[in-house]
C-alpha cells in the first residue's frame, strides 16, 4: 500500500483508465456476442421477394402456405400409388423460386386433394452418376424452379424450367383429369391478399 502511494503520479492515473477501457471493450464484445447468438448465430442479411438472399421457407413466407414443405410423399411413393404428381424443384435463395411459390400454392387449392404436391430442394438431390426414373435427379436440369407433372400412369406430361404462369400449369392439369378446357369452363382470376400471394375466385360477370 505504501509503495503504491509513493509510485509516480502517472502510474496511478494510467492504470485505472486502462482497466476502464478494458472493461468497456469486454462489455461491448459480450453484448455483440449475445445479439449474434440471439439471431441464430448467423450474420444478418436483408432478403426480400426480388433478391437471391435466403430468409427462410419460401412457401411459408411468400405463399402463405407452410403445409407444402416437407412434402407428404416422395416422388417414388407417388408414382407407386398411381396418383398424379406435381413436382417443383427449387431453392430458398432464388428470387424466381420465391415468386413462383405463390403459383404452386394457388394450384394446391383446386388440385391438392387429387394430386401429390412434391416441392424438392435442389440441394437435397444427391449427386450420382445415374438415377432411376423414380428419382428427382433423373429429371433435374440444374436450373430452378423446375416444374414436373406426372399423370396417374406415372408418365411425365410437363417439364418446364422457370416461373411458369398458373394458367399454363392449369391447362395441363385439366388434361390430366380430363376436365373441360379453360375456354369452356368458369374463368378464375386472382385477387391479391397481400403484396406476394393471392387466391383464385370466380370471375365477376
Amino acid at each position: 500500500m505504501l509503495r503504491w502511494l509513493t509510485a509516480p503520479l502517472f502510474s496511478r492515473l494510467i492504470l485505472p483508465s486502462a482497466v476502464l477501457r478494458l472493461g468497456q471493450g469486454m462489455a461491448i464484445a459480450c453484448a455483440a456476442l449475445v445479439l449474434w447468438l440471439g439471431l441464430g448465430g448467423q450474420p444478418m442479411a436483408l432478403a426480400g421477394l426480388t433478391d437471391d438472399n435466403y430468409d427462410g421457407n419460401i412457401f411459408a413466407l411468400y405463399a402463405g402456405n407452410g403445409s407444402l414443405v416437407p412434402p407428404k410423399v416422395s416422388l417414388e411413393q407417388s408414382l407407386r400409388y398411381g396418383k398424379p404428381a406435381l413436382v417443383v424443384i427449387y431453392v430458398d435463395d432464388s428470387s424466381d423460386c420465391k415468386k413462383f411459390a405463390s403459383v404452386i400454392s394457388q394450384l394446391q387449392a383446386p388440385y391438392g386433394r387429387v394430386t401429390n404436391f412434391i416441392p424438392i430442394m435442389a440441394d437435397s438431390i444427391p449427386v450420382k452418376d445415374s438415377y432411376e426414373p423414380s428419382e428427382p435427379g433423373y429429371y433435374f436440369k440444374d436450373a430452378v424452379p423446375q416444374t414436373l407433372i406426372f399423370n396417374a400412369r406415372g408418365e411425365l406430361v410437363f417439364n418446364e424450367i422457370g416461373t411458369v404462369p398458373y394458367e399454363a400449369i392449369d391447362d395441363v392439369m385439366r388434361e390430366v383429369f380430363d376436365l373441360l378446357p379453360r375456354t369452356e369452363s368458369e374463368e378464375l382470376r386472382r385477387r391479391p391478399i397481400n403484396e406476394v400471394n393471392s387466391e383464385l375466385v370466380p370471375e365477376e360477370q
